[in-house]
């Protein structure tokens, strides 16, 4: 397969494992926006995300360490429910928080490497189609980023009642559905 093929299906691959396919994904990263809506802040929360994602991706689809979906799987769960609790007793990113994520980034990279297995990487063009993967995956989670804000934090964000009539509810919802998935990939995995 000729190299920009590989790039175009795995920059495709990338985004699709998280819009429209990833909705484990997709709520840890609006869990993340939602402690602190600066998009200073989510960024670099993400960032710290992306940074770890991608470097147990890489390890684990270059073969060095093996995941456990069954371990895994229930992690990732248990990774959104934590910052959904978080985003209820805390108001500040701590380095705290920036450790946890990174923690968590590592875990969500095993599982998009379980993913990228199920497809394949060709050999020939692996750097490419894993960096192609990774890149996809961060436009994703741009993607989500941009749509929160500007659907939720731009126009309510300044108001009193942000964190107690939106971050919250939504916060509380997530953990709900996060605690659901740990228990279900738990006991039914």
């Amino acid at each position: 397969m000729p190299l920009t093929e590989v790039i175009q299906q795995y920059l495709l691959l990338g985004f699709t494992h998280v819009i429209p396919l990833g909705f484990d994904h997709i709520l840890f990263v609006i869990s993340i926006f939602f402690l602190n809506s600066n998009i200073k802040s989510v960024i670099i929360q993400c960032s710290v995300f992306t940074l770890a994602h991608s470097l147990s991706l890489g390890i684990s689809t270059a073969g060095y360490i093996v995941p456990d979906t069954r371990i895994i799987e229930p992690l990732i769960a248990f990774s959104i429910l934590i910052i959904s609790i978080e985003n209820i007793l805390h108001s500040k990113i701590s380095s705290y928080r920036l450790l946890i994520i990174f923690v968590f980034g590592l875990i969500h990279g095993m599982g998009f490497a379980s993913a990228l297995k199920e497809v394949g990487i060709p050999q020939n063009n692996f750097f490419s189609a894993l960096l192609s993967f990774n890149i996809g995956v961060e436009v994703g989670q741009i993607s989500v980023i941009l749509l929160t804000y500007f659907l939720v934090s731009k126009w309510f964000s300044k108001e009193a009642w942000y964190k107690e009539r939106i971050v919250f509810p939504i916060s509380s919802v997530i953990g709900c559905i996060a605690l659901y998935w740990t228990i279900e990939r738990i006991f039914l995995g």
